[in-house]
């Protein structure tokens, strides 16, 4: 009888105490001409301990709550600590009353240069700077959290996005590219920026109202579900006419291209015309995926 209740308690603890982020990290280092260097095994094993194994949040969340998400790195060059890189960033969450997960983040960071001695901690600290590493991981693993909370409730995810905000002041003296204002108009300090302006709330309500009030309530009302979703290009239609070719706007359809082409071409016939008319003037590097669109 205690065996049995020390296990139940067990199990209980650790589905409580169950960090937030299930993620998969790769490191393809073709491009330096030593791709089976031991530092890249390391690293990448590393980092996958680093988000999975740190507490980001003060949220409980039970095992099968972890967010999934993936950092694809390539690394371009390699001298000694110092490493060019590129990252593409990507989550998913599940899709209520199915099996379905959705892929709500996708990112392809070009400014991602970092140092790192093999087999060096790797500790985030809220309230400094300690390497351009551990900045972004956590930079986008706010931003992942945020998007995440922004999904299942309208503008949740605020609180995560000022921490990203927080991470990019603290790196803004770093001298490494992608904090700053001057960084072009893909940067981290323009997704965080954007993700915080009311001039972009379109992105955020269309995701709450897409994920929501779309996607989870077709499992019991698909034709519903699936006019909801044209709603949600209604928002990002307004937002496109405040600020045309908006980096959020790549950001949303990066992610989602695929899906809603999916979407809107299957199930039950809903009144699509107008949203293909939306669809092909505020995303219009994604025609072929409008095209394929059936109504």
């Amino acid at each position: 009888m205690y065996r049995f209740l020390l296990v139940i308690l067990l199990t209980f603890g650790f589905n409580l105490n169950a960090q937030e982020f299930n993620a998969q990290v790769a490191i393809n280092a073709e491009q330096t001409g030593n791709p089976n260097l031991q530092v890249f095994k390391t690293l990448e094993r590393a980092l996958t301990e680093f988000i999975n194994n740190t507490k980001w949040t003060n949220v409980d969340y039970r095992t099968e709550e972890r967010i999934n998400c993936s950092f694809f790195i390539t690394i371009a060059t390699y001298d000694n600590d110092d490493f060019s890189a590129t990252v593409q960033v990507q989550a998913s969450r599940p899709v209520f009353g199915s099996n379905y997960a959705t892929t709500i983040f996708n990112v392809n960071d070009k400014q991602f240069n970092f140092n790192y001695l093999e087999f060096q901690p790797l500790n985030y600290n809220p309230n400094s700077y300690e390497s351009n590493l551990i900045s972004v991981i956590a930079f986008y693993l706010y931003t992942i959290l945020g998007v995440d909370a922004d999904s299942f409730e309208l503008n949740g995810g605020g609180k995560y996005f000022e921490e990203a905000k927080n991470i990019v002041g603290n790196a803004q003296g770093s001298n490494t590219l992608g904090w700053n204002a001057q960084d072009g108009t893909q940067s981290r300090f323009r997704l965080n920026d954007d993700m915080l302006s009311g001039t972009f709330d379109g992105y955020r309500s269309a995701m709450y109202t897409y994920h929501r009030e779309g996607l989870d309530v077709m499992h019991n009302n698909l034709k519903q579900g699936k006019e909801t979703i044209t709603e949600a290009m209604n928002s990002l239609q307004e937002m496109h006419n405040r600020r045309p070719n908006s980096y959020l706007m790549r950001v949303f359809f990066d992610a989602k291209a695929d899906e809603i082409s999916s979407v809107l071409s299957g199930g039950p016939s809903v009144n699509i015309a107008e949203t293909v008319q939306i669809l092909n003037k505020i995303a219009p590097t994604y025609t072929d995926n409008w095209k394929d669109i059936k109504f």
